[in-house]
């Protein structure tokens, strides 16, 4: 089933393929039909098993048909736990909206920073991402207002009950129109969330994606113990020395790949970086090139990792860790396809080490380390 059988907006359609998604994902399969046709969604889903999108895309077709909204009156509310995320949806949003013919205004609002440029932002403003606790902050300082929600999104609902947000949540419900509609997204159900269910989901579709499992056999993990001043070097060389011709190297923002493709660059390494802040064009042309060989090092964040599938792909190196062992996983398994070898490289800081000790028990495996202190790096 491809994403051409979906009725999205035939513009999505482009820069999926221009992206490399082909096919979609097991949760998009189930959920982006039910989304289209004004379903409630109840779907149980692991983190990295490409929920984000199964909502993204039709609430962009949907909103295209639905001209402007009222000045700080959103029409789509995606309550999320924490910072990290309300960033990353955000990011997803415009990365598959940017090319509309009618742009979608997406904004983040979340605590911990001032919330003056928050209330500015919200002018014009269509699709609402936010923690719960700075939601209401603006609500009550009439910045912004939610009587016009026509969906509701609860993404990683599970851990919102668990950091203890239901009291929260449940002042927020009573804002919004009853006449809406609810899609909760969550890792697992729990009785909390059952109870959360009961209050906001009207005969929903229940969606339950299991696992995958990536088979890791095939791929030869290393790590690298190393100091975080010694980070770029250490990458240059591993790169020099190996004589690697083609490597997929991940970072934990758009900004640190941006730096990282320009530090390997200067130093005689081809390298472009791909993420969601550059343009379409310059996205297809970065992935095309490194698909063809013409490129030796792409560096990209975990946001577009799963557009990325190339069968002979034989280097991934984790310049940064990943937030979960899931996406570690996902990421070391761009390599180790079709039945050929690929190898795996992390470099791991000393603040690192717990949680890729925490990582590697998740996995099963454990990754031979290698102390950088003992490699000579004067001149990478």
């Amino acid at each position: 089933m491809p994403f051409s059988s979906f009725n999205l907006s035939p513009t999505l359609l482009n820069v999926l393929a221009s992206l490399g998604y082909n096919q979609p994902y097991p949760i998009q399969k189930e959920a982006i039909p039910a989304i289209l046709s004004r379903k409630d969604v109840l779907a149980i889903a692991q983190t990295g098993s490409g929920k984000t999108a199964s909502y993204v895309l039709p609430l962009l077709t949907k909103l295209q048909g639905q001209g402007t909204s009222r000045n700080r009156h959103a029409r789509v509310l995606v309550l999320v736990p924490t910072r990290e995320l309300a960033i990353q949806v955000r990011e997803v949003f415009i990365l598959f909206g940017s090319a509309l013919p009618m742009p979608v205004k997406t904004l983040a609002v979340f605590g911990g920073v001032s919330i003056n440029p928050q209330m500015i932002g919200l002018q014009g403003v269509q699709v609402l991402v936010a923690t719960p606790g700075r939601l209401l902050e603006l609500v009550d300082s009439n910045a912004v207002h939610l009587s016009e929600i026509d969906t509701l999104i609860l993404d990683e609902a599970d851990k919102m009950l668990n950091l203890g947000f239901s009291e929260e949540m449940k002042r927020i419900f009573a804002l919004l129109p009853q006449k809406r509609q609810n899609l909760l997204f969550s890792a697992t159900l729990s009785n909390d969330l059952a109870e959360i269910n009961q209050i906001i989901l009207h005969d929903p579709v229940v969606v339950k994606i299991e696992p995958e499992q990536e088979n890791l056999d095939l791929i030869e993990q290393t790590g690298y113990f190393v100091p975080l001043e010694k980070k770029g070097p250490l990458l240059r060389y591993i790169i020099k020395q190996k004589d690697l011709k083609q490597v997929l190297v991940f970072t934990s923002s758009t900004f640190q790949a941006d730096n990282v493709a320009d530090k390997l660059c200067k130093n005689g390494i081809d390298a472009m970086a791909i993420h969601s802040k550059k343009s379409q064009g310059a996205r297809n042309e970065s992935l095309r090139e490194f698909k063809a060989g013409e490129l030796r090092v792409l560096v990209t964040t975990d946001l577009l990792s799963r557009g990325i599938d190339i069968e002979y792909l034989p280097c991934v190196i984790n310049y940064e860790l990943p937030r979960s062992p899931k996406d570690y996983i996902h990421r070391i398994g761009r390599t180790g396809r079709a039945e050929n070898p690929g190898e795996a490289i992390s470099l791991v800081t000393p603040e690192d080490q717990q949680h890729f000790r925490i990582i590697q028990k998740k996995m099963g495996k454990w990754v031979t380390m290698i102390d950088s202190a003992n490699i000579e790096l004067r001149g990478y």
